[in-house]
């Protein structure tokens, strides 16, 4: 653009609250962007749907973050990124959309030292394989082992990160894997990282944990950086949040999920079945 930077705000998405551990990071290293953040929260979770449900609800999204004038999308939702990332970038292909895969994936690439990766996901996310796609596509020399956790979404929501029924699960979960000698683990769930001390309690020190949101954030950079379409026009960007169902719900588990830092103010509630078809000559709100 002419003035070297574009105002317009980022549009991040995900079924739920967890989107908002890398909505943090984006707060975080980009404090001047202006940010839409919508979540899901009338169709959670994406991970036990069909992936033509879930691609659906996502292009309906984006329909939205259309109208609000965004400049780019965040697909926060590791299921989303899953089955339906590549879709939604050929249908819109005037918008950049970035999803949460790719970046855990070459991290976890640049980490592991034995070549033997694990990866914790929804059941959608394990089921279609896209993790271990990716991780083999750049190294065939890697060995993959995959675990659904579909517990842990729920424990999460409900507050239960330090119960000792948590650390119960974990095990469960996560005993197989050990097992397997990983030394890289990637939490393929923007839910995991609140977990984080938990997991490296149960799975020890020597597997390195990979959460991918610090790793968007920095592609969401470098992508602004790279285009000039950073903005420079404000020291401290607006962040708006939509949801789609129980919005105090949510206002109160984003407290959880973005800290004491982060001053939430309105929720607003929009219905998805308004963005169905994209809005082609729709008028775009002013942000």
């Amino acid at each position: 653009m002419k003035n070297n930077y574009d105002p317009r705000p980022i549009g991040i998405f995900d079924s739920g609250v967890g989107g908002l551990t890398t909505a943090r990071c984006i707060y975080k290293l980009l404090p001047a962007e202006n940010i839409i953040y919508v979540g899901d929260t009338a169709h959670i979770p994406y991970g036990s749907k069909s992936p033509e449900r879930v691609y659906s609800l996502s292009k309906y999204i984006v329909n939205f973050l259309l109208t609000k004038n965004v400049k780019m999308v965040v697909v926060a939702c590791n299921t989303a990124s899953s089955v339906a990332l590549d879709k939604l970038q050929e249908d819109f292909p005037q918008l950049p959309i970035i999803g949460v895969i790719l970046p855990a994936v070459k991290l976890a690439l640049q980490t592991t030292r034995n070549k033997r990766i694990g990866v914790i996901g929804t059941e959608g996310t394990i089921k279609s394989n896209t993790y271990k796609k990716f991780l083999l596509s750049f190294d065939k020399g890697v060995s993959v082992f995959q675990r659904p956790c579909p517990l842990l979404v729920p424990i999460v929501e409900e507050g239960l990160i330090n119960h000792k029924i948590t650390y119960e699960i974990l095990k469960y979960y996560l005993t197989s894997l050990v097992n397997k000698n990983i030394d890289t683990l990637i939490l393929g769930c923007t839910h995991y990282p609140l977990l984080k001390k938990a997991i490296q309690k149960v799975v020890s020190r020597r597997i390195t944990l990979i959460d991918s949101a610090k790793a968007v954030s920095l592609e969401v950079k470098e992508y602004l950086n790279s285009h000039h379409s950073e903005n420079k026009k404000s020291s401290q960007g607006k962040h708006l949040y939509y949801v789609t169902d129980a919005p105090e719900k949510f206002k109160q588990l984003a407290r959880l999920f973005l800290g004491k830092g982060e001053k939430i103010g309105k929720v607003e509630k929009i219905c998805l079945d308004d963005y169905i078809l994209t809005p082609i000559g729709k008028v775009k709100d002013k942000y």
